[in-house]
């Protein structure tokens, strides 16, 4: 995918916030100090009376914006991933899931993409600490365009959501006019041996394996589990039953991430193969992004060796 446009996820969001705050007065955001790097800038710069900096505490933003929410503000906290999933934890238990009041957690720096900013920024725990918080929708686009769609379905529909972002670019998968569902995987690419299940920056990953594999004659069909949950229970259920062989890819621990939510599918069903390539529940370094991915085995080399193997 080396010919498709590089633009990272955050984008997408910084973009698609600014329209959907000039569509709707309501629309907040919550700055934690931190808006050069989340690309709310433009948010700030067009709709000052629309955004709110409460500085660098993350805790304190999820009290203001459950706060605002049960005013009928629909409030965005945006700040980095590791900040806005574990730091601010307790409160959006209490604060926002409790409650179910309708706010959004908005966070870049998703996953090892953070790079050269090390452990301490690499968030590998995020999506699957906060996928066990009842009420609260988990959310991560695969490129730009799909981050602009599913930004303003989480705006528009009720209820705690987590959506995270990359910092490094990603390659452009998606046309601007694909629609997407919170809650539906997208499916990529049609197979019948093997299906690959991806989210986030992964899915490139994953559509680059299943091309090498068609090279070689075994047909995998592609899902963009963008939304880990609400888990599309039916799309997996499809892809069990179908080809039985399932490989998830995910820029996250392998532990109670999207491998994990498969599987839990799969055990229930009684039945089908699941791998699962992600982070190897261990912490990062600084290194580059792609470098940190090979490391943990999340590359197109690693998913087409467990492919021919299964």
């Amino acid at each position: 995918m080396s010919d498709k446009k590089m633009i990272a996820t955050r984008d997408g969001f910084g973009r698609e916030i600014v329209e959907l705050g000039r569509e709707n007065p309501n629309l907040l955001v919550v700055d934690i100090d931190i808006g050069k790097s989340c690309k709310t800038g433009d948010f700030r710069k067009t709709l000052p009376d629309q955004y709110i900096n409460v500085g660098i505490a993350e805790q304190n933003g999820a009290g203001v914006a459950a706060g605002l929410a049960t005013c009928g503000k629909v409030p965005f906290v945006v700040t980095y991933a590791v900040f806005g999933s574990l730091r601010m934890c307790e409160m959006i238990r209490q604060e926002v899931c409790y409650p179910n009041l309708n706010v959004k957690i908005a966070c870049s720096h998703g996953g090892v993409t953070p790079a050269n900013d090390g452990a301490s920024h690499q968030s590998i725990e995020d999506m699957g600490v906060l996928r066990t918080i009842p009420n609260m929708t988990v959310i991560m686009p695969a490129d730009y365009n799909s981050a602009r769609k599913l930004v303003r379905q989480a705006a528009e529909t009720y209820g705690p959501m987590y959506l995270r972002f990359t910092r490094d670019a990603v390659p452009q998968i998606y046309d601007e006019n694909v629609e997407f569902t919170i809650g539906k995987a997208h499916q990529l690419r049609e197979g019948k041996d093997v299906t690959i299940i991806a989210n986030g920056d992964t899915v490139r990953l994953a559509i680059e394996a299943a091309e090498t594999l068609a090279q070689e004659g075994i047909s995998a069909r592609v899902l963009d589990m963008h939304t880990i949950k609400p888990l599309d229970v039916e799309a997996v259920s499809a892809a069990i039953h179908d080809t039985g062989k399932i490989i998830t890819v995910e820029d996250h621990n392998i532990l109670n991430g999207l491998g994990s939510a498969v599987c839990e599918v799969a055990a229930e069903m009684g039945r089908g193969i699941v791998k699962r390539v992600g982070i190897q529940d261990q912490f990062g370094q600084s290194a580059p992004y792609e470098r940190l991915l090979a490391i943990n085995g999340v590359t197109v080399e690693n998913i087409v060796r467990i492919a021919k193997k299964l």
